[in-house]
C-alpha cells in the first residue's frame, strides 16, 4: 500500500472512530520518517479522540521541535489543554495559533467555545462571528454563536443559527445535540429529546448527547423541569454570582426564621414560606439521584445512566428507607432514640446523592461522605448504649452535616467557572 494509500486509510479510520487501527498505520509511517510534521499531528489527534492527552502533548511537544512557528501545532495544544480543563493554558495556546493565522476559522471558532466555557458570552459571540466572516459555514463556528445567542436570551437568532449549521450537515452529532441542549435550556423538552435521539444515531457513543437525552427524558417530569430552570439559571452566572444567589438565599432564609419566631402574628404567613424554602434547597441536592432512580425503571434511561448514578441513586433510596423506618420504630415502640435512626437516614441522603459530583478533586465528597456517615453511625452507637440523644458526635455530625453543603458548593461553582 503507497504511503498515500495509508494517510488516506487513517483519515477513513478517524472519521470511523477506528483509533486503534489508525494509530498502528501512523506508528508504521513514523518508523520510516519520525520527523514528519504531518504524521506527528494526525497521531496526536488520534490520541486526542481516545482521551490519550499526556501522550498528544509529548507528540505536540516533538513536533514544536521540528515546526516552531507551526500555527496548527498550537491550535491542537489548545484543544488538548480544552480537554483537561486547562482554560488558561487553552486560550494562550489558541491565541498564538491566531496569531500566527489569523485567517483560519477553526481557531476563532476554538476560542470562541473558550470564551463560552468562561460565560464571555457577548466576547464568545463576537469570536464567532470573526469566524464565520473567514469561512460562513463552519459548523463550530455556527454552534458556538448559536449557543452564545442563546445564552444572551437571543433564543430565535440562535435557533436560526443552529438550524443553518443542520443544513450544512444534517447528520452531524454535535450540531444535533447542541440545538437539543439550546431547546432543552428554554423548556422545550419534547424537541430537544427529538434531536438528542438523531445525535445519538449518527453518534451512539456521544457522551454529551447521552447526557443530554437523560435530562431531556428527566424533564418530563414537571418537578424536574422546574429544577432545571434553576440549573441552567446558575451555571450561567460566573463565581461571585453564584456565592451571591447562594449565600443571599442563606442569610434571607435566617432572617425571615428570626423574623418568624419574634412576630406570631407573622408566623401563620412565614412559616409555610420558611417550608417551602428549606424543602427547595433540600430537594436541589436529591432531586438528580431520584430521578436517577426512577429512570432505572425506564428502558431506555436505565442505559444512559452510568455506575456513579445508578450507586448515588441506590444509596439515596436506601437513606429514605433508614429514615423511614426509623419514624415506624418511634412511634411503635414510642422510643425517642429512633428518632436518630430516622435523622441519620434523612441527612444522608444530601451526601449520598452528591458525593459522585464532578469536580477536581475527584474523591473529595466521597471521602467526606464516608467518614460522615461514619460519625453519624458512632453518633447513633451512643445514643443506644448511653441514652444521650445530643452526645459529642452527634454535634460533630450535625456540624460536619451543615459544612458538606458549603464544601459541595464551593466544588461545584469551581468546578464550573475554570
Amino acid at each position: 500500500m503507497t504511503e498515500d494509500h495509508r494517510l488516506s486509510k487513517v483519515e477513513i479510520l478517524i472519521q470511523q472512530k477506528k483509533f486503534q487501527e489508525a494509530e498502528k498505520i501512523l506508528s508504521d509511517l513514523l518508523t520510516g520518517d519520525s520527523n514528519n510534521i504531518h504524521y506527528l499531528t494526525l497521531l496526536a489527534e488520534v490520541y486526542l479522540q481516545q482521551d490519550k492527552f499526556e501522550n498528544a502533548n509529548i507528540i505536540i511537544e516533538n513536533a514544536f521541535g521540528l515546526s516552531p512557528d507551526s500555527a496548527y501545532l498550537f491550535f491542537i495544544k489548545s484543544r488538548i489543554a480544552i480537554e483537561q480543563e486547562k482554560l488558561n493554558e487553552a486560550e494562550k495556546n489558541i491565541n498564538q495559533a491566531i496569531e500566527l493565522d489569523a485567517y483560519n476559522a477553526d481557531y476563532f471558532a476554538v476560542l470562541a467555545n473558550i470564551k463560552l466555557a468562561r460565560k464571555q458570552f457577548e466576547e464568545s459571540l463576537e469570536i464567532a462571528n470573526r469566524a464565520l466572516e473567514i469561512d460562513a459555514e463552519n459548523l463550530m463556528a455556527l454552534n458556538m454563536r448559536s449557543t452564545a445567542l442563546n445564552k444572551l436570551n437571543r433564543s430565535e437568532e440562535s435557533f436560526e443559527t443552529i438550524e443553518g449549521a443542520l443544513r450544512e450537515d444534517p447528520n452531524n452529532a454535535y450540531t444535533h445535540t447542541n440545538y437539543g441542549w439550546g431547546l432543552l435550556e428554554k423548556g422545550d423538552h419534547k424537541k430537544a429529546l427529538e434531536h438528542f435521539k438523531e445525535a445519538l444515531t449518527n453518534d451512539p457513543t456521544f457522551y454529551y448527547a447521552q447526557s443530554g437525552m437523560l435530562e431531556a427524558i428527566k424533564a418530563t417530569n414537571p418537578i424536574y423541569r422546574l429544577f432545571l430552570k434553576y440549573s441552567f439559571f446558575m451555571s450561567n452566572l460566573t463565581a461571585k454570582y453564584q456565592w451571591a444567589v447562594i449565600i443571599g438565599f442563606y442569610f434571607g432564609f435566617k432572617v425571615l426564621r428570626s423574623i418568624a419566631r419574634n412576630n406570631e402574628a407573622l408566623q401563620p404567613y412565614l412559616t409555610p414560606l420558611i417550608i417551602a424554602l428549606a424543602i427547595f434547597a433540600f430537594s436541589t441536592w436529591l432531586i438528580g439521584p431520584i430521578s436517577n432512580l426512577f429512570l432505572r425503571f425506564n428502558k431506555y434511561g436505565q442505559l444512559l445512566l452510568d455506575e456513579n448514578e445508578k450507586t448515588s441513586s441506590t444509596l439515596v433510596a436506601m437513606s429514605l428507607g433508614t429514615c423511614i423506618v426509623g419514624l415506624l420504630l418511634y412511634f411503635v415502640l414510642s422510643e425517642e432514640k429512633m428518632l436518630t435512626i430516622a435523622a441519620f437516614g434523612f441527612a444522608m441522603m444530601l451526601p449520598l446523592g452528591s458525593m459522585f459530583s464532578r469536580s477536581k478533586n475527584k474523591n473529595g465528597l466521597l471521602i467526606y461522605t464516608i467518614a460522615l456517615a461514619l460519625v453519624g453511625l458512632i453518633a447513633i452507637g451512643l445514643t443506644f448504649t448511653t441514652g444521650e440523644m445530643f452526645n459529642l458526635m452527634t454535634g460533630v455530625f450535625l456540624f460536619g452535616f451543615v459544612a458538606y453543603q458549603w464544601v459541595a458548593n464551593y466544588l461545584a461553582i469551581k468546578q464550573d467557572n475554570l
